[in-house]
């Protein structure tokens, strides 16, 4: 692996290199790449103003270039590999010329998969992937690991490529974005969550989006190993195409091998030899969701982590910021930070962690998928709806479907605002002591915020305001 490592490094040296976008993903690239004395050439439309402080560090370097503004792309000639920022996608005309003459288009994901000496288990799905993610990441830690945690979360890796040892253990978090580029490596350990319709209003088909998540075990070989959802009827069927070995979680089947939910004992079988592990009673985190992620996360570890870590961890892990956080009571009324929650499926996993029923604020940016569980959902778990953002009038319509076919639902009311802070501030004149209002938006955020967090923190704030 040391020797693959050193080669790559040299290998690459020869090449001319071009990273499209600068953003979180690509700026260790740049760094790494510049640093070992690789000719690159950055690009991005963000003029350069916003993007100075970032191209000063590389003053004095001849071997860097940087193209910026509008017409960023006019000078993307000539090059041997592309690496594309995730958020592009990578049949835009420009990319498909270059392709053509000859360039070689990829990551900086699958050439840190492909340099990194340490073993890689990476988790994707549609919900519940950074959850799983820390899960591993602190299962491991409490066995003594030294662990580097990246991807979608966590410190960006590549510039900590010489840093990472072969004894030391890599989990990943990745996207479909991220996964859609990805040609001939695999990680080592490969899980996938659940698979449900997401994205969609970057990937032009359900099926892209399949297709760019089944990457994570593409090109992974026999001892590699492939967690999959027994429950899910999509990842069910990844079994067939797959070269790894196959291990399950389920909680309505005992696999073979894998994780299982029998009552409430959380099982593992190995070999068909049936393990207690512990109680879910152990687990700090709401929702049978967490339960599942727990096993995901098992399934994974299982051959690296001792059951009484296993157990430490499940004792401890109080949760990751903006997933079913408790935020604080005010005037009797829990409220719950869920900014997530940017799918339907993710929603309805949250809503039912809680009994009864809770005032719902959801809404924001629309990635095009359907939105009709959201009526059933609404009627059965929710005595308040705040809506805001582009998708508010979409759950709106599913309610309204979905009261008139049922006839019930014509007591719980509906509020539509304008921001976040408003709709705090609509739910606590609604809310009274006892209740719980929860945003969990059902949809991405980029309508009005760079990212989920930021949604989730301003709702923070605004819930401490009202205290």
């Amino acid at each position: 692996m040391n020797n693959r490592f050193e080669e790559y490094k040299k290998e690459i040296k020869e090449k001319r290199i071009a990273a499209v976008g600068l953003g979180i993903s690509n700026r260790p690239l740049v760094r790494y790449l510049a640093n070992i004395g690789v000719d690159i050439t950055g690009f991005d439309t963000a003029p350069y103003i916003k993007l100075q402080s970032f191209i000063k560090e590389f003053d004095g370097m001849d071997n860097v270039h940087f193209f910026t503004g509008s017409e960023y792309l006019e000078n993307l000639k000539g090059f041997d590999i592309i690496f594309k920022t995730p958020a592009i996608r990578p049949d835009i005309p420009v990319f498909i010329k270059e392709i053509r003459r000859g360039a070689f288009m990829t990551s900086e994901m699958e050439v840190f998969m492909k340099m990194c000496r340490a073993k890689i288990i990476a988790v994707t799905g549609s919900d519940g992937k950074t959850t799983t993610t820390t899960l591993i990441g602190e299962m491991l830690k409490a066995q003594g690991y030294k662990v580097w945690v990246g991807g979608n979360i966590g410190t960006p890796l590549f510039d900590k490529l010489d840093e990472i040892k072969e004894t030391d253990m890599v989990v990943l978090e990745l996207g479909s974005f991220q996964l859609q580029t990805i040609k001939d490596k695999s990680p080592d350990i490969a899980v996938i969550t659940n698979m449900s319709p997401n994205h969609l209003d970057f990937h032009k088909v359900i099926d892209e989006y399949i297709w760019s998540k089944k990457n994570i075990y593409r090109y992974q070989k026999k001892g590699d190993k492939l967690i999959l959802n027994m429950d899910n009827k999509i990842t069910a069927d990844f079994e067939k195409d797959a070269a790894a070995d196959v291990i399950w979680f389920s909680r309505r089947k005992a696999p073979a091998d894998g994780a299982f939910l029998d009552g409430d004992r959380i099982v593992y079988f190995d070999g068909g030899k049936e393990n207690y592990l512990f109680d879910r009673g152990l687990i700090l985190l709401k929702g049978i969701h967490h339960v599942e992620n727990y096993m995901a996360a098992i399934s994974a570890v299982y051959e690296f982590v001792d059951v009484e870590n296993m157990k430490k961890v499940a004792g401890l892990f109080t949760g990751v910021e903006h997933r079913t956080e408790p935020v604080m009571e005010v005037n009797g009324v829990w409220y719950y930070n869920d900014s997530i929650g940017s799918s339907p499926t993710r929603t309805n996993a949250s809503l039912h962690s809680f009994d009864g029923k809770l005032i719902l604020i959801a809404g924001g940016y629309d990635k095009k998928i359907p939105y009709d569980m959201m009526g059933p959902l609404i009627i059965e778990k929710v005595k308040g709806l705040i809506l805001v953002g582009q998708t508010g009038p979409k759950i709106k319509a599913a309610f309204e479907t979905e009261k008139e076919k049922t006839g019930k639902g014509g007591d719980i009311p509906v509020k539509e605002v304008a921001s976040v802070e408003k709709a705090v501030l609509a739910a606590a004149e609604i809310a009274v002591e006892g209740d719980t209002v929860i945003l969990s938006p059902a949809s991405a955020s980029y309508d009005m915020f760079p990212n989920f967090e930021v949604r989730g923190r301003v709702f923070k704030e605004a819930v401490k305001k009202l205290k």
